[in-house]
């Protein structure tokens, strides 16, 4: 199966055209879809309702929208009707197998005076793949600081070494039939196999990346089952190039590898390949491409 994470900056490109044809012309291929930075009713982008467009623009794609950033947008009609709309900021997941649940993660942030900050979003996904049921996230780290983002992974590993014991978003036995609770279905999965994919804001050996895989200077690609592990160190041997281009106060470009997908353990065996669209022009980052098997049964 073909993943790809993609920071999209709201539909604006290298070149500052706001395009998102463009945006799902380069992800169209994929089977699931990570994106960041998707947005509702922001004046900078016509006040359009990006989830909505990228929808029709994948149709063959099911999906799944979680804002993190939520401000009223309320308008009236020429009538002077009520028009409730929210200014929102988030991530977003499309897949073409269905996206069985979901949920949002709000991440922990801090209040700062300078400069701007905003709440980050993990938006979690199960999907029954051939291999099993998997839980795909995408996300967005913050962008001030290390200490943060480690209280944000902190956060999320947390979340995710208590998944075996919370399950997902409801279980047990409906002692109330006539209500309907379970619409007549069995309870779904919680698989503790899991992706993340997403914009990280820190780069391969910081203290954020060693928070997520762990410290392993012998064995740099060592798969914990309930661990994850870069699926570049799978794929490409732990060499890919930079994921996102910034220019500095002095005109020069600096070149960052911010953008991950990291596998559970018990996936890492499965990863194919990776590779970064720097071809793409339509973000200031680049598209991630992870080829993952999981079109073969467990077997265990």
């Amino acid at each position: 199966m073909k993943f790809v994470s993609y920071n999209i900056q709201y539909g604006f490109g290298a070149d500052g055209r706001y395009d998102l044809e463009r945006i799902a012309r380069a992800v169209a291929d994929a089977d699931v879809i990570a994106l960041q930075e998707v947005e509702r009713h922001w004046r900078r982008s016509n006040d359009d309702d990006q989830p909505e467009i990228l929808s029709r623009l994948l149709p063959d794609h099911h999906f799944v929208y979680g804002p993190a950033f939520d401000m009223d947008a309320s308008t009236r009609d020429a009538d002077g009707r009520l028009v409730n709309r929210r200014r929102q900021f988030g991530t977003m997941l499309l897949s073409r197998l269905p996206i069985v649940w979901s949920r949002l993660h709000l991440l922990p942030m801090r209040r700062v005076v300078s400069p701007l900050n905003t709440q980050n979003p993990a938006l979690e996904c199960m999907i029954r793949t051939p291999w099993g049921p998997l839980r795909v996230f995408s996300l967005h780290l913050a962008h001030i600081g290390a200490e943060e983002r480690l209280e944000q992974i902190d956060f999320l590993l947390e979340r995710h070494r208590r998944v075996p014991f919370e399950g997902g978003p409801w279980s047990g036995t409906d002692d109330e039939p006539h209500r309907d609770w379970t619409n007549g279905e069995p309870e779904p999965e919680a698989p503790l196999a899991a992706i993340w994919m997403g914009d990280f804001n820190s780069e391969p050996g910081s203290a954020e990346y060693r928070r997520i895989t762990g410290s392993n200077p012998y064995h740099p690609s060592v798969a914990c089952f309930g661990g994850f592990v870069d699926a570049t160190m799978m794929a490409a041997g732990g060499e890919v190039s930079h994921t996102h281009v910034r220019r500095l106060a002095d005109d020069t470009l600096q070149e960052r590898r911010l953008d991950y997908c990291f596998v559970s353990g018990m996936l890492a065996q499965r990863v194919r390949s990776l590779r970064v669209d720097l071809d793409e022009p339509a973000s200031d980052h680049f598209p991630v491409w992870v080829d993952i098997d999981l079109e073969t049964a467990d077997g265990r």
